[in-house]
């Protein structure tokens, strides 16, 4: 049975910093390609950063230099470190894993979390 449970959201104002965490069971996340989505009201889920199994990174282009990606693969926990937060990055915030789907649209990941939410104001 796989599990991904995410935390870390929080409302915080503009400029500051949050560090999502996603951990997993069921699954190894050194093992599967790992994604962070985020959606907001009325809009589309779209990709925000993800982690190959690999080890390489991609990042939207509204999050380069702001957002970092990261693993803990002892602890099996995928990260989201968030900085230099804008009121635009506020939405429900999501991991997701898929053994063959890289930087892929989210109807091809296989796995989910329940999100949490990031508020910016």
């Amino acid at each position: 049975h796989v599990q991904l449970v995410e935390s870390g959201g929080d409302s915080v104002q503009a400029g500051g910093s949050l560090r999502l965490s996603c951990v997993a069971s069921g699954i190894t996340v050194s093992s599967y390609h790992m994604t962070w989505f985020r959606q907001a009201p009325a809009k589309e889920r779209e990709r925000v950063a993800g982690l190959a199994r690999s080890g390489s990174t991609q990042y939207a282009d509204s999050v380069k230099g702001r957002f970092t990606i990261s693993k803990d693969n002892a602890k099996n926990i995928l990260y989201l470190q968030m900085d230099s937060l804008q009121p635009e990055d506020t939405a429900m915030y999501y991991c997701a894993a898929d053994r063959s789907a890289w930087w892929a649209r989210a109807t091809a990941m296989s796995y989910w979390g329940q999100g949490t939410q990031v508020t910016v104001s």
